[in-house]
């Protein structure tokens, strides 16, 4: 089968949302996954993986704050963005879906399927979504500034050009070996306003929210407290500056897993906390769990 991809915009409370969707031609009624991206990202983070899943249709938002839903106004948070997300869910006659979340957006999964669980067939977290290691005491900036460090301080700069932006990338150690025509899209995606004075969609104020929220916030003490659906959780060994260790370190990866038994973890070999999905080895290694998980929750594929 092939995708064919489109664009529409869901309303939710204060504007409207940007929303992916690769369909499968033929197969009106395939199954669904639902693809949340990271913090400062959009939708053009899956085309990879949506290539190895061609017989999922596949849904994808720019979540608020962030790519062509920069604009929508109102409070962020978890909790905010699991409530549109079932906005797009119901936008698009899907009752419950497989649930995919990188990085952010992995925590968003975890809340979504904590609010609204009848939403929610079974959880893949790429990068993200369980309690991360940060130093007690820190601020909200120095919080955004030690998780996230020049991906959050990009923010605030302008480039005179789109190739400019580019060759800002280029040279970054997480994409060094891994140029590709998808991280040129995902990146040209990202800019908004004119020239000489583009600059990067994702509102700084919404992402620093966010990213304060889904560390210290009580919801994802909850969610995750209450995790019940089958989980599998992806991490990169090698993080946002292709550094090791990762996001999660091996010995948090061993305690989340003991506090946690029901989540079944694999490691993606090979990969940092963008390649995981924005690299074609990366994103064959995500697609084919996701085929596992839709393979094992049957009401998504009696939906087909």
């Amino acid at each position: 089968m092939t995708h064919t991809f489109s664009t529409v915009d869901v309303a939710v409370p204060g504007g409207d949302l940007r929303v992916g969707a690769w369909d499968v031609d033929g197969q009106p009624d395939a199954p669904t996954a639902l693809l949340i991206h990271g913090v400062t990202a959009s939708h053009r983070s899956w085309p990879l993986v949506a290539a190895h899943l061609p017989d999922v249709r596949l849904v994808a938002p720019d979540l608020r704050g962030r790519g062509r839903s920069n604009e929508v106004a109102g409070p962020a948070g978890m909790a905010t963005h699991a409530a549109d997300l079932v906005r797009v869910l119901d936008h698009f006659d899907v009752s419950s879906a497989v649930v995919v979340g990188h990085s952010m957006g992995a925590f968003v999964s975890v809340v979504l399927a904590d609010l609204f669980p009848e939403r929610v067939e079974r959880l893949v977290l790429v990068d993200g979504g369980l309690p991360l290691e940060i130093p007690d005491g820190l601020s909200s900036d120095e919080i955004v500034s030690f998780l996230l460090g020049p991906a959050a301080e990009r923010l605030a700069m302008t480039f005179p050009s789109v190739e400019a932006y580019l060759d800002h990338w280029r040279t970054h150690p997480a994409f060094a070996d891994h140029w590709s025509a998808a991280v040129t899209d995902y990146f040209a995606y990202d800019l908004v306003g004119s020239e000489p004075a583009l600059r990067p969609s994702t509102r700084y104020g919404v992402m620093s929210d966010d990213t304060v929220d889904l560390n210290t916030g009580q919801t994802i003490v909850d969610a995750v407290s209450g995790l019940r659906h089958p989980t599998r959780f992806l991490t990169a060994p090698r993080g946002l500056l292709d550094q090791t260790p990762g996001l999660y370190s091996p010995s948090r990866v061993a305690e989340l897993m003991a506090a946690l038994p029901a989540v079944r973890h694999t490691e993606i070999a090979d990969t940092n906390h963008y390649t995981i999905t924005l690299s074609e080895a990366g994103a064959g290694a995500t697609a084919a769990v996701v085929l596992e998980e839709l393979a094992a929750a049957p009401r998504v594929a009696s939906q087909a």
